[in-house]
C-alpha cells in the first residue's frame, strides 16, 4: 500500500521529460505530490506523460518547456508554479547536459551552457523557491549532482566542475536552512541508464565493433564495481526518503548511490 505521504504537496523537477527527472518525478507523483514537469521533447507526447501521471497517481501536472539556461524562463516557470499549486514545496534540481573534450579543445560555448544548466539553474530555481518554503516552514530541496561532484574523470571538466559546485551550493543551502524544516541534500547517481548514457555505449559499440550488451559491461566495469546501473526508479526512491519526516536531520550531505564508484 502507497503511503501517499506528500499528498497536497507540489514538486518540480527540472529536466523531468525523460531519463532520471521522470523516475524522481513518478516516484513523488506515488505518494502524492502534485507535479511541475520540465524539459523539452514533442509536446504530444508531453502531453500523453502529463495524462499518464495524473491517471496513474491521481494528481496535477503542469508542464514548463523553460530552458535553464535563460533566468527569466526560469522566473516564468516558478511563477506558474506560484499560480497554480501555491508554490514549490519539493524542489528536485536534476536538468543537466554533458559534453566531453580535453580541456584545450573544449568550447568555450559549451563550457558556459554545462555551467548553466548544471550549476547555475539551481541557484535560481532555489533563490526563488525558498520564500514560499520559508512561509510554510517546510520544504525539499534535492540536488541531483553526480559522483562526479565527489571525483573527477578526465575530458569532463565543465561537468565536474559544476557537479562539485553543486554539492557546494548544496552544503551552503543546508546551512542557510538548518534553523528551519526546510533541508537541502544532494544525490550522486553513478551510471544511469539515460539516453545521455546510452549514447556513450551505442559510441563505444561502435567504436570497438562490439554488441551494445558488450558495450554496457565495458563502459561499468571501469567505474561501476556492481556492473549494473543505477535506476531512475532506485533514485526516485531516494529521493521520496529525503522528503519523508525520517530525513528531517539529514541536511547538506552528498549521498552517492553508484554500485561502488567512489569507495574504490
Amino acid at each position: 500500500m502507497q503511503s501517499r505521504s506528500l499528498v497536497g504537496k507540489t514538486a518540480l523537477v527540472t529536466g523531468s521529460t525523460s531519463g532520471i527527472g521522470l523516475g524522481i518525478a513518478r516516484s513523488l507523483a506515488a505518494e502524492g505530490a502534485n507535479i511541475c514537469l520540465n524539459g523539452f521533447g514533442d509536446l504530444q507526447e508531453i502531453a500523453a506523460l502529463r495524462a499518464a501521471i495524473e491517471h496513474e497517481f491521481q494528481v496535477k501536472t503542469i508542464y514548463s518547456n523553460a530552458d535553464m539556461t535563460q533566468t527569466s524562463q526560469i522566473a516564468e516557470m516558478m511563477t506558474q508554479a506560484q499560480n497554480e499549486f501555491g508554490g514549490v514545496d519539493i524542489l528536485v534540481n536534476n536538468a543537466g547536459i554533458q559534453h566531453v573534450a580535453a580541456i584545450e579543445d573544449f568550447p568555450v560555448e559549451k563550457w558556459d551552457a554545462i555551467i548553466a544548466i548544471n550549476l547555475s539553474s539551481a541557484f535560481h530555481t532555489t533563490r526563488l523557491a525558498l520564500p514560499s518554503m520559508r512561509a510554510k516552514n517546510w520544504g525539499r530541496i534535492i540536488n541531483v549532482a553526480s559522483v562526479h561532484g565527489l571525483v573527477a574523470s578526465a575530458q569532463k571538466s565543465a561537468y565536474v566542475a559544476a557537479k562539485h559546485g553543486l554539492v557546494g551550493f548544496t552544503k551552503t543551502t543546508a546551512l542557510e536552512t538548518a534553523d528551519s524544516a526546510i533541508t537541502c541534500n544532494a544525490i550522486c547517481p553513478g551510471f544511469v541508464l539515460t539516453p545521455l548514457v546510452q549514447k556513450q555505449v551505442d559510441a563505444r559499440a561502435e567504436r570497438d565493433n562490439i554488441s551494445n550488451e558488450e558495450a554496457k559491461k565495458s563502459l561499468l566495469s571501469e567505474k561501476q564495481p556492481s556492473g549494473e546501473f543505477v535506476t531512475p526508479e532506485q533514485l526516485g526512491a531516494l529521493a521520496v526518503f529525503f522528503c519523508s519526516d525520517a530525513a528531517t536531520q539529514i541536511r547538506g550531505v552528498a549521498w552517492n548511490m553508484d554500485g561502488g564508484w567512489v569507495a574504490q
